[in-house]
């Protein structure tokens, strides 16, 4: 029976879209959900500021009346534009290799309708979705702000002629009691650059006080990175609204020099893995209270984002934050950190965890495509 694609155009489809991986992953160990309402949010425009930039639609594949995968087609105007590139993302399907032609043969037309002539993915719409398709690590629970795939995505991509863009690695940083002696040169840092890291009272007043800078400071940091997209203060202000309430302050390590200006930043937050799944990505009716456990206790860190003002990255700021950040994890009994997922070519960031050991995570992979 050949396939059918439909475009998402109703709330009802768009309910099929998000909850179709529920089905696909229901057996598998290692996938983790998305949260419950993230991706209608994702997929809204009055709630998701990448839509002043952007452009997207959602596509099913259908084979009789059985949904049997899903793709975005995106294009971000602010970073694709010179080079001619449709994104696609949410990329799930069942392992036949039929279904995922039709899907990319969707997002090429619909590309090509908007004069693309370059094919990249999975992207999100900004760097602040999930993004790379997982190649390596298959045997570990993925992230819960990362994506999670089985094996074949990639096989099959590659026999309809993608090949690799980037590669993003992970790694786990593991705590031991004893601190890394260049830590003792803290002092010295903080005296000859004039930095120090801040010991806010909350949350909610270190994101009054600094949090658009933070970004703004995010936004420099990144702007050299492949495909990066600078964030909207619309943006930027949703961010601190939605992920300001679940962070907190003992594992969110902030840097500011003589002028209390943000330098650099770590943001963590307790593995909510287990939490997710165990819910199944649901806040109701017990899932909000699993998660509040994982943020209170817990023996695993996921680090979302690090970012040093380029002015100061040859400053020792990073050793100062994770100074901070390892003193937190030893007295909360956090003794491993995994680390967010890293372009392989980031020389300066793949360099900062010398001082401790680490393990291989998980790898990621960006495919292209001419079309």
């Amino acid at each position: 029976m050949s396939i059918q694609i439909v475009k998402v155009e109703s709330h009802c489809q768009l309910k099929k879209f998000v909850e179709f991986p529920l089905k696909l992953y229901r057996d598998s160990a290692n996938w983790v959900p998305a949260l419950e309402g993230d991706e209608y949010d994702t997929f809204n425009p009055a709630k998701n500021g990448a839509y002043d930039f952007c452009e997207a639609d959602c596509f099913l594949a259908y084979r009789g009346n059985e949904i049997v995968g899903r793709v975005a087609a995106i294009i971000n105007h602010k970073a694709d534009d010179e080079q001619g590139i449709v994104r696609f993302g949410w990329l799930d399907f069942i392992e036949d290799e039929e279904v995922l032609r039709a899907l990319m043969d969707t997002v090429s037309t619909w590309g090509k309708e908007r004069g693309r002539t370059q094919i990249h993915g999975p992207w999100g719409f900004t760097d602040m979705d999930k993004e790379g398709l997982l190649i390596e690590g298959y045997e570990n629970l993925s992230p819960f702000t990362c994506l999670y795939n089985y094996p074949y995505y990639g096989e099959m991509l590659e026999r309809l002629g993608f090949v690799k863009d980037v590669d993003w690695t992970q790694r786990v940083l593991m705590l031991d009691k004893e601190m890394p002696a260049t830590y003792t040169f803290a002092h010295l840092i903080e005296e000859r650059f004039h930095v120090h890291v801040v010991q806010p009272k909350s949350m909610k007043q270190m994101s009054k006080q600094y949090g658009m800078e933070i970004f703004h400071m995010y936004n420099d940091a990144f702007a050299p990175l492949m495909g990066f997209s600078p964030l909207t203060d619309k943006q930027i202000a949703n961010y601190l609204k939605t992920y300001v309430p679940i962070l907190d302050k003992d594992f969110v390590a902030l840097a500011v020099n003589d002028e209390d200006k943000p330098v650099g930043f770590l943001f963590c937050v307790p593995s909510l893995s287990k939490a997710v799944k165990r819910s199944n990505g649901r806040l109701l009716p017990f899932g909000f209270i699993r998660i509040l456990r994982a943020l209170k206790k817990n023996d695993t860190l996921e680090a979302l984002m690090i970012g040093v003002d380029p002015a100061c990255q040859q400053k020792g700021v990073p050793l100062l934050l994770f100074k901070y950040l390892h003193e937190n994890c030893l007295r909360r009994g956090i003794d491993k950190i995994i680390m967010n997922p890293q372009l392989e070519e980031n020389y300066k960031v793949q360099s900062l965890f010398g001082d401790y050991k680490t393990v291989p995570f998980m790898r990621r992979r960006a495919y292209k495509k001419e079309i």
